[in-house]
């Protein structure tokens, strides 16, 4: 196939690439300066700008842009950023595909698990609600975004979880592991829906040849708590876990970011990827996390 990946320099696009090509597939990079190379298209989406005829010349999009949710505190104005940036660059992309003479036949949308909102004591299949909140109001006009493709592109917004690798939330973890100061936070037995890196992009390549539609969870087949994350990760890096941090403080520290990210419960299931056939080559936290730390760090483009 030839693959239009949005977000290809990213922690996860850059291992996309690089899976991709490696199984035979030509890659063609969307980039924020002028194209140097046939394997380049330019575009600005925050100006709703892109040469819609490249659109003719690939089978199928994969779109990762969007502000980083790990960087905080999120401020007003970045809330603001979190939002635009997801929604301008899906629908770039869905207006490009509507004005090409032979639309790609899949897009492939990023999307999160925040649309479920907080809640503990569920299991969340794609097939529960929307949830309230923040994320939960960002993932509902990101998906909507990508529901402008054209009716003859199968799409699919796929729900992820917390990456498991050398960038993203996860960066975060392992610095404060690294000092010593890995906690509990709050009560530690929500739910974190976590996925290893390989799977996160094993499952969009496999979405790429599937022929499902709509929302997909990517995220690990084994829930685990917040508490069953960071002691894992300080166990395997050798520091201490011994105390905890409460909520009030994390809400004081990192305001709405704190609610969202850290202490809200997701017990996610990926239903309809594990109904497709697909394998996880890492069905726990703790393996993620080995797979993790033994990985070589790659700098992206």
């Amino acid at each position: 196939m030839r693959v239009l990946v949005a977000g290809a320099s990213g922690f996860i696009g850059s291992a996309l690439v690089t899976a991709l090509t490696g199984d035979g597939h030509e890659v063609v990079r969307l980039v924020r300066r002028r194209a140097e190379s046939p394997d380049e298209a330019s575009w600005s989406p925050a100006a709703g700008i892109i040469d819609f005829t490249v659109m003719d010349r690939v089978d199928a999009v994969v779109n990762l842009s969007g502000a980083s949710l790990a960087r905080l505190p999120w401020s007003k104005s970045y809330r603001g950023e979190i939002l635009e940036s997801r929604i301008t660059a899906t629908r770039t992309l869905a207006d490009a595909m509507r004005k090409a003479r032979r639309p790609p036949t899949a897009f492939l949308n990023a999307s999160a698990v925040g649309y479920y909102g907080d809640r503990p004591g569920e299991l969340l299949t794609e097939y529960s609600s929307a949830g309230t909140g923040f994320l939960a109001e960002v993932v509902g006009r990101w998906e909507s975004a990508a529901g402008l493709a054209p009716e003859e592109t199968r799409t699919v917004v796929f729900r992820s979880g917390m990456v498991v690798g050398h960038g993203g939330a996860m960066k975060r973890v392992g610095t404060l592991t690294r000092f010593g100061v890995s906690a509990r936070l709050g009560t530690g037995g929500q739910h974190w829906p976590w996925v290893a890196l390989d799977d996160e992009v094993g499952a969009i390549v496999h979405l790429l040849g599937s022929s499902l539609s709509g929302p997909v969870n990517i995220a690990g087949p084994t829930p685990a708590t917040a508490d069953r994350v960071m002691a894992a990760m300080a166990e395997r890096m050798h520091r201490p876990h011994a105390f905890g941090v409460p909520e009030r403080m994390l809400e004081v520290a990192l305001g709405r970011a704190a609610d969202e990210l850290l202490l809200s419960s997701q017990k996610v299931r990926p239903q309809r990827l594990i109904d497709d056939g697909y394998r996880f080559r890492h069905a726990t936290v703790e393996s993620a996390i080995d797979a993790m730390l033994t990985a070589p760090r790659t700098v992206a483009r």
